[in-house]
């Protein structure tokens, strides 16, 4: 089950969204299909990756804006910057242009050092740009919970598209790296779920004043946590279960 699309238009043209997927994009390619093994491969992820044990010992800075633009693999970058279009396009339309790629490198920057914080000792360099993108979703949060988020659920042959508030699937996936985060070890790899926790923490916490100028309880009434402009409508998609006829 996963999220598709929302239905929370934009009301301007989200250009530095479509120039971070694009250069999340190209970043991928250029070292994918030039680095010529996986062993080569480790090695160029901790060198432009974050490893907590290199940066506490005031190595690798650079690591902390390098790491966002990398990825492992084409379904890690696809599920990146398929949250990112759902998500990143409504607050650039809120925050404008500059401030919107601000508040998206400062949110990566808070994923970094909160797994950093986690397990400063780890020598597992960490990558990607989903701390800043829950980062955006923590800000999207705030200010459209009620807002409608398609998810797919897919059950074997069976899947169907259906539309649930914003707050249950990003509270969900919040809670869920939390746990995640209490219960597996950094060293052991994979998700980094500390930096996840910690990027949606930032931009829900750095969206607070925008929410407040934009008047705090009084824009939730007005839009009853909802989009502030006519949503989109989709038609509902479910694929049809196959019917055996019964012999007569």
């Amino acid at each position: 089950m996963f999220p598709i699309r929302d239905h929370n238009p934009s009301g301007r043209v989200p250009y530095v969204t479509y120039g971070l997927i694009l250069l999340n994009v190209g970043i991928f390619a250029s070292y994918w299909l030039t680095v010529p093994n996986e062993p080569r491969l480790a090695m160029f992820f901790i060198e432009w990756g974050v490893v907590p044990r290199r940066v506490m010992a005031g190595h690798g800075v650079h690591g902390l804006f390098t790491s966002m633009f990398l990825h492992a693999g084409l379904m890690h970058l696809a599920g990146n910057m398929l949250f990112l279009y759902i998500f990143g396009d409504n607050l650039e339309d809120i925050l404008g242009h500059a401030r919107y790629l601000g508040f998206y490198l400062l949110s990566g920057l808070a994923a970094a050092g909160l797994q950093i914080f986690a397990d400063p000792a780890s020598g597992v360099p960490m990558i990607g740009a989903s701390g800043a993108i829950a980062g955006v979703m923590g800000g999207y949060l705030l200010l459209f919970p009620r807002a409608k988020i398609d998810i797919l659920l897919i059950i074997v042959i069976f899947f169907r598209i259906f539309p649930i508030p914003a707050w249950v699937m990003l509270i969900v996936w919040f809670g869920l790296q939390l746990l995640s985060g209490f219960s597996v070890s950094g060293d052991d790899g994979g998700v980094a779920y500390w930096a996840h926790a910690g990027g949606f923490s930032a931009g829900l916490l750095m969206m607070i004043p925008v929410w407040i100028g934009l008047g705090g309880p009084a824009f939730w009434n007005r839009t009853r946590g909802q989009p502030p402009h006519p949503v989109a409508k989709y038609q509902t998609v479910t694929s049809g279960i196959p019917r055996v006829g019964r012999r007569k």
